[in-house]
């Protein structure tokens, strides 16, 4: 059952903010006031249709008394019991539990797993796939750290993917990416199987995440780029290591100043997704999401080259458009997993 009562806090909470706002807020809270308000404009929007369609099923229902007006009325009755469930659907979904960490922008990690330089080069392609995807949608890409093969594969890849919603569509991009093809490097033409990791974590802020100055280490090094090649003679390079955790992060641009900014961007966001992992991994004690897990370490997808397909094994889904899905065009991938990972909490919340 829907509450009622639930329904009439949002609403209230949404005039507030309205009313908030254009009593002038400071300019310290309209900001946060601003998304909030946003966030509750659809959900509004959503209880308003749904609550309208059951007072104009009331309406009709009490029509049918007047024998003149009956045929309308069971017409208008046919077609708003046609409606309803989809409305109700749809609240269900707004009224779902948001993630925190949807509003915010993307980390996404690539690093290549078993198959050698076939692995970096399919790491690579993996890197140029988000990029377009995410260029399709007007985000920003920003590499963060970039070590590069001899062949032009990656080695390690740490890029921010800054955009409305990125997080909340790529999140479910985590897990071992494996690939079946033939590599150009094989002269016998036979097919390989290689893999490559990806993560994808919550960009966070400072004021998110307070990480205490006793609790890193930091060393400088000398910088290097492909083949072992020094870019510079300062050291430039910056590795902190997380003393609690054993989390190490570096950055190794020409900046030192940039470096430590870069690196303790991707810490604060490593440690950020470790408490959001055990705070889903408590919640899912009981159940698996069928999405799954966001273990680092579970195979969620195949690229099958030779036969142009792509497999997601979560959610079972195959298409023959392999091609399509390197340039970028991932959307009916995410969205299948956005919508399986709806009617998993939904299933979770009616058990």
């Amino acid at each position: 059952m829907i509450s009622e009562a639930r329904l009439s806090e949002i609403l209230n909470r949404h005039a507030y903010i309205e009313a908030r706002m254009a009593d002038g807020a400071s300019p310290s809270d309209i900001a946060e006031l601003g998304r909030e308000y946003a966030r509750l404009n659809d959900v509004v929007a959503t209880i308003r249709a749904w609550r309208t369609a059951r007072a104009d099923l009331d309406e009709a229902r009490a029509m049918r008394d007047d024998p003149e007006m009956r045929a309308l009325a069971d017409e208008e009755i046919a077609r708003l019991e046609d409606e309803l469930p989809a409305l109700e659907e749809d609240l269900r979904l707004a009224l779902l539990p948001r993630d925190a960490a949807d509003d915010k922008p993307a980390i996404i990690e690539i690093r290549p797993g078993t198959g050698g330089e076939e692995a970096a080069l399919f790491a690579g392609d993996l890197f140029r796939m988000y990029s377009r995807y995410a260029e399709e949608r007007g985000w920003k890409v920003e590499v963060l750290e970039e070590q590069v093969t001899e062949l032009g594969g990656l080695k390690e890849l740490v890029a921010a993917i800054r955009g409305e919603g990125a997080f909340a569509k790529l999140k479910f991009e985590s897990g071992v990416h494996r690939v079946q093809r033939v590599p150009e490097t094989e002269s016998g033409g036979r097919i390989h199987t290689s893999a490559a990791t990806v993560a994808v974590l919550p960009e966070v802020e400072e004021i998110d995440l307070e990480i205490p100055a006793g609790d890193i280490r930091i060393d400088t090094m000398r910088a290097s780029g492909a083949g072992g090649q020094h870019v510079n003679t300062t050291d430039s390079a910056v590795r902190i290591t997380h003393i609690p955790t054993g989390i190490v992060v570096t950055s190794s641009e020409k900046s030192q100043h940039q470096n430590r900014a870069r690196a303790m961007q991707v810490l604060r966001a490593r440690l950020f997704d470790m408490e959001r992992q055990k705070a889903a991994d408590a919640r899912a004690a009981d159940r698996k999401s069928q999405v799954g897990s966001g273990d680092r370490s579970e195979r969620i997808r195949t690229y099958n080259f030779p036969q142009g397909r792509v497999t997601d094994h979560r959610i079972g889904l195959t298409l023959y458009k392999l091609d399509q899905v390197m340039q970028g065009d991932l959307g009916e991938i995410v969205d299948a997993l956005v919508a399986a990972d709806q009617a998993a909490r939904l299933a979770e919340l009616g058990e």
